[in-house]
């Protein structure tokens, strides 16, 4: 009987240490959408359709190469100067031909702390048979929009948006994956990457009972209506979940959740932030949940009339907040 007690008492320890964040969610109706938000919407729309109106990856290559130009050309027109990540796609069991791929970032240079670097980052690339409006052109688009809004930050921690390649099955978890060359390349480099931010399918709300879906046991702590917007860590990451998550709910006006759970758990390591931790960088996932929630994940009904352009607005500008204070922006 004692030892059962002590398993209990242990478990529900875990979990508490999983599930407790600090700060309150936002809670009550939303307020309407401010001009800066409304501008985050508006372009955000637009970058969608032009990414992922159509299925892109490394099998509609034409579409692939048309996103990554369409990436580049808008990161041109804010000021930055994109840089390519370009590395071969090996004919394989994966591939039938060869193929060059590109992981697009760029890069604000920190001041007093500039060896320090916070990413944020999307993949680009559609899973086969999809369009990706929301898997994961919203991301793209939230990405997009956070370099519009950080052009001009002065910060002190060097900050980086990244668009990456290959996420989408076949290639993930492989060496073809984007986000693992790149992370690869970035410790080859000795780099001091403080902070990963994997935007993953945030387009998606609804304010419907029992429209969100949990991996067990998370339904006994989080709500069953799929209006808010998740931070998933695993456990080495919790420090960083809590900091950022916390800076968040102080900003933003959109529902917010946080867990650090371990990766095994299906879903927590699903995106691009598996290969930072995989060399050792915190790193969270930033995410609507995903086929928790969205009916659409993976299919061809993934197309950009699903996504809650509003709603997504007010998580780029929380997150446009929360990057200010992670890179210790003065303002």
């Amino acid at each position: 009987m004692i030892f059962w007690l002590a398993l209990a008492a242990a478990i529900a320890c875990l979990l508490w240490y999983m599930v407790k964040v600090p700060g309150a969610s936002y809670a009550g109706a939303l307020t309407l959408l401010t001009s800066e938000e409304q501008h985050v919407a508006a372009n955000s729309r637009r970058h969608i359709a032009a990414i992922a109106s159509r299925e892109h990856n490394v099998f509609h290559a034409a579409e692939l190469e048309a996103s990554a130009q369409y990436i580049e050309k808008t990161l041109a027109g804010l000021g930055h100067a994109p840089a390519a990540q370009r590395y071969p796609v090996p004919e394989s069991e994966l591939v039938s031909r060869p193929a060059e791929v590109r992981n697009i970032e760029v890069e604000l240079r920190g001041s007093a702390r500039a060896s320090e670097i916070v990413i944020v980052g999307a993949h680009y690339d559609s899973v086969i048979g999809a369009p990706g409006a929301n898997d994961n052109g919203s991301g793209v688009a939230a990405v997009l929009e956070l370099a519009r809004l950080l052009k001009d930050a002065k910060p002190a921690r060097t900050l980086r948006c990244v668009l990456f390649v290959n996420e989408e099955p076949p290639f993930d978890q492989t060496p073809a994956m984007g986000s693992r060359v790149y992370a690869r390349r970035s410790r080859e480099r000795g780099e001091n990457i403080v902070a990963m931010f994997s935007l993953e399918t945030i387009g998606y709300y609804s304010d419907a009972p029992g429209s969100q879906r949990y991996p067990f046991p998370f339904s006994l702590f989080y709500p069953s209506t799929g209006n808010f917007v998740a931070f998933v860590s695993n456990l080495s990451s919790r420090a960083l979940l809590h900091e950022s998550l916390a800076s968040f709910r102080r900003h933003a006006g959109l529902p917010s959740e946080g867990v650090a759970a371990p990766a095994f758990i299906p879903g927590v390591d699903w995106s691009d932030h598996r290969s930072f931790w995989e060399q050792g960088w915190p790193a969270l996932m930033v995410t609507d949940t995903a086929p928790y929630r969205y009916p659409h994940y993976h299919s061809a009904g993934d197309t950009p009339d699903k996504v809650d352009y509003e709603r997504l607005a007010r998580v780029v500008t929380g997150l446009h907040r929360m990057l200010l204070d992670l890179a210790q922006v003065p303002r």
